[in-house]
């Protein structure tokens, strides 16, 4: 993966462990910061649910979730929590009760389910009892 522009957008989780990888298995830094907020956030990224995703399943996250016209930020924050509750998407998407039904927002966590959700359900639960 290749930052093009550093300041034009948004980086989901995923992004920033898959540049992490990149970066880690290309090059060392000369500064003893850089490379502990490396190694941090790597170990940090390495229990969530990003360590898991790959292009495709975002990609198809992202085109499945496109009826529901959510804001950039919405995405944003549905595929770095992966919410499995209505209660977590109240939280994540602005005024949902106004503009969702009870239907799409099941819909909506039957689309997280799937596509981000579904391979990590038991490594989650592994990760977090470690």
């Amino acid at each position: 993966m290749e930052v093009v522009d550093a300041h034009a957008a948004l980086l989901s989780n995923y992004e920033v462990y898959s540049i992490l990888k990149d970066v880690k298995q290309g090059r060392k830094h000369s500064h003893q910061n850089v490379a502990t907020i490396q190694y941090e956030t790597s170990s940090y990224l390495e229990k969530t649910a990003c360590s898991e995703q790959s292009d495709e399943a975002v990609k198809k996250f992202l085109e499945a979730i496109l009826e529901f016209k959510l804001t950039k930020a919405e995405k944003l924050q549905l595929l770095n929590h992966a919410p499995t509750s209505q209660v977590e998407l109240h939280f994540l998407v602005a005024e949902s009760e106004e503009r969702f039904g009870d239907e799409d927002l099941q819909k909506m966590l039957d689309i997280v389910r799937e596509h981000l959700s579904e391979q990590n359900t038991d490594e989650a639960v592994v990760k977090e009892e470690e």
